[in-house]
């Protein structure tokens, strides 16, 4: 199975948009969206194409595809318009050997075993780091990326993760099990 993996979506229809037409190009599975779906946040600029309602349209319109964590800018009121889940605070992904835990990451990190890996959104920088021997990852932002990184995407199959632009630039590749 292939999952699309993106974060930070905060309102905008323009990149949401080029997510969808990437979701489509890459004969994804599923899209696993790690929050902050439909607000910009009191501490960001508009992002481009901010548009709210064309984001509500598309998220819809790929419900049965998509599963969703909240960010800290989602709440009860975008839970109302959107018409899949997404005030789960972090969702747990059986991978065999370790585990994945995916939430946005602006709570505090659960218990994890060396080897799991811990998906997260928030900070709006790629990240693919061993940190006490737990896999941190972070997709970055579609939509407001920060400290000079990319617009983009991040892909996961089997046991490897890639980082895309949204030109379809290869930005960065983790696999596991791999030296």
């Amino acid at each position: 199975m292939k999952w699309m993996i993106a974060s930070d979506f905060h309102g905008s229809g323009f990149y949401t948009q080029k997510l969808f037409d990437c979701f489509a190009k890459e004969q994804c599975d599923r899209l696993l969206i790690l929050g902050d779906i439909l607000y910009h946040g009191p501490r960001n600029d508009l992002p481009k194409g901010y548009a709210p309602k064309e984001v509500i349209q598309m998220v819809n319109a790929h419900a049965e595809q998509i599963v969703c964590v909240q960010g800290n800018c989602d709440c009860e009121v975008d839970q109302m318009v959107l018409e899949l889940p997404i005030l789960n605070a972090a969702m747990l992904f059986d991978c065999g050997n370790h585990i994945l835990y995916a939430c946005h990451g602006h709570k505090v990190m659960p218990k994890l075993k060396k080897g799991d890996i811990y998906l997260q959104g928030h900070t709006h920088v790629p990240q693919a780091e061993w940190i006490d021997g737990i896999l941190h990852l972070n997709p970055g932002s579609i939509a407001l990326p920060k400290e000079n990184s990319w617009y983009g995407y991040m892909l996961w199959e089997k046991e490897c993760f890639v980082w895309k632009d949204f030109e379809g630039n290869i930005k960065e590749t983790l696999q596991l099990g791999v030296d």
